[in-house]
């Protein structure tokens, strides 16, 4: 295949002297699926960034058809036939999917093109729709679909505009399995028609299942280029982390105590007011992992919504050590040696406007601990916040002062897990613990939760990634429509087939028997 893009030697330091990238190769074929993968903070989207014209880089020089470019900003890649879905959607929820597909493009026609040519522009989004199998309704308003369905929305919106290069970053990122299948089918379709795309990514199996060629930075550097089919997740991981990574859990038996969690007959709706969670029971005992299993938007949200305080419920109770969390503000929740990694951080996970000591923080500083009288200590905040930036490996970073929304989503997620784990917490809720975050770092995470676990902790885990939940899990509960419909022991005899059968809803428990 012919080359379509050169990036060579890429260097991007900022002014406050991170060095983001430190001479980075990239080469893409025409019509190829090209993978980048790196640890967080390795240089990935800063690279896809300066490609977009989203940055500037401080050296180097990049080759598009054969032609070397210099953006001033994205509208010039877009003209160049460019095109980037970025990992947090960029989409106005209150418009509708074609509003926000032409947005700032939009058909016109008439005396001096003053008048909307909608059936132009439905014409259009249909025949893109219908051509690249990215199904969506067109006049839905954005806040009514699902994620992927959003996902899909911002690739027509870069196909609308011409793009041949399509930059996907953290495409599956918050998609279920059934939605990344979609996705894929789509890029196949696309690549099939003589479209190119840049795969970013930290899940190796979708590496080894789409892509042609895989580029591994570290560090900001380029480390290797190889093809797919010629090497594995063992050697790819190897790459990205300069050393073996373990791909399973290691973990001794579960010796559960006393009951910390009793959820009982708990119902809630969702935020249109319709029932999502529907008389859930379960308990949780110290030194236990308890997983739930399900496909998205089957009640988990609301069950930790409403366990954690930020969402009401119809009925049931919700007992910590006996207490009832349902009459308690979230900050006495919060108080109550609980820790909550939730499955956004970006808007319920962290201050993006505050450092990352802030963040860090944010349950302890009236502690008198970290602090002098009324004031704060900061010597001792300061301290904390190194440790736990040293321990949890959150880079990206030229200090604790940094912004916390300057750091990539992975390092992010670093900084909420070493606040939650840092308060000992006797009731650890962890949902999509391990979201956008690289293999090494995952590898870090799982080791963690199974070390609270071991110390007491009753743990409370959530994650779309079903091989996630089975291997950090004791028990297995399974929330489909909303119905606790199975919990399962996880022992050798169960597998990921035994349990889809009740994340579709095709098998069920009998009420009695899932509560045993």
């Amino acid at each position: 295949m012919a080359i379509l893009l050169e990036m060579k030697d890429i260097h991007k330091t900022y002014p406050n002297g991170t060095k983001a990238n430190r001479g980075v190769d990239l080469t893409v074929h025409e019509g190829e699926i090209h993978a980048l993968v790196g640890e967080n903070g390795a240089g990935k989207s800063t690279l896809m960034k300066i490609l977009f014209g989203l940055e500037a880089p401080t050296s180097g020089s990049i080759l598009y058809k054969d032609q070397p470019l210099r953006f001033q900003g994205p509208k010039d890649a877009i003209k160049q036939g460019m095109g980037m879905v970025h990992q947090h959607f960029m989409l106005v929820p209150s418009l509708t999917v074609s509003e926000n597909i032409v947005l700032g493009e939009e058909p016109v026609k008439g005396l001096f093109s003053l008048v909307r040519d909608r059936a132009k522009e439905f014409s259009e989004i249909e025949k893109l729709i219908e051509t690249f199998k990215l199904k969506v309704d067109p006049q839905a308003a954005v806040e009514t679909i699902s994620v992927g369905q959003k996902q899909r929305v911002e690739i027509i919106k870069v196909l609308y505009r011409g793009a041949r290069l399509i930059i996907l970053d953290e495409p599956t990122a918050v998609l279920t399995p059934q939605e990344t299948d979609e996705l894929f089918e789509s890029i196949q379709t696309l690549v099939r028609q003589g479209y190119t795309i840049i795969f970013i990514t930290h899940k190796l199996r979708e590496v080894m299942e789409i892509s042609n060629r895989v580029t591994v930075l570290r560090a900001g550097k380029t480390i290797a280029t190889l093809m797919t089919k010629e090497t594995n997740q063992e050697e790819i991981s190897r790459l990205m982390v300069g050393r073996d990574v373990l791909f399973r859990v290691e973990k001794e038996i579960a010796k559960p105590k006393e009951t910390v969690l009793s959820v009982e007959n708990l119902s809630a709706a969702d935020d249109k007011g319709s029932a999502m969670l529907k008389q859930v029971s379960f308990e949780i005992r110290a030194g236990e992992v308890f997983g739930i299993a399900g496909v998205e938007g089957n009640g988990q949200t609301e069950l930790l919504e409403a366990i954690t305080g930020l969402r009401q419920t119809s009925s049931g109770s919700v007992k910590y050590k006996g207490d009832n969390l349902l009459d308690k503000s979230v900050a006495d929740i919060r108080a109550m040696k609980i820790g909550h990694i939730p499955e956004d951080r970006q808007t319920t996970g962290a201050s993006l406007t505050s450092t990352i000591a802030e963040n860090l923080i944010l349950d302890v500083g009236r502690n008198p601990e970290y602090r002098w009288g009324p004031f704060l200590n900061k010597k001792k905040i300061r301290d904390f916040s190194r440790k736990m930036m040293e321990d949890f490996n959150v880079r990206g970073a030229q200090s604790e002062e940094t912004l916390a929304g300057s750091l990539s989503g992975g390092n992010l997620q670093k900084v909420i897990i070493a606040r939650e784990i840092s308060k000992n917490p006797k009731l650890l809720i962890a949902a999509q613990p391990t979201r956008g975050v690289d293999i090494g770092a995952i590898e870090f995470i799982h080791r963690e939760i199974i070390k609270k676990r071991d110390e007491g902790t009753a743990v409370l885990l959530v994650s779309a990634e079903l091989s996630e939940v089975m291997s950090l899990s004791d028990r297995i509960g399974v929330l489909y429509n909303g119905n606790l419909v199975a919990v399962l022991d996880n022992n050798d005899a169960l597998n990921e087939e035994e349990i889809g059968y009740y994340m579709l809803g095709i098998k069920s428990q009998e009420r009695k028997e899932a509560l045993q």
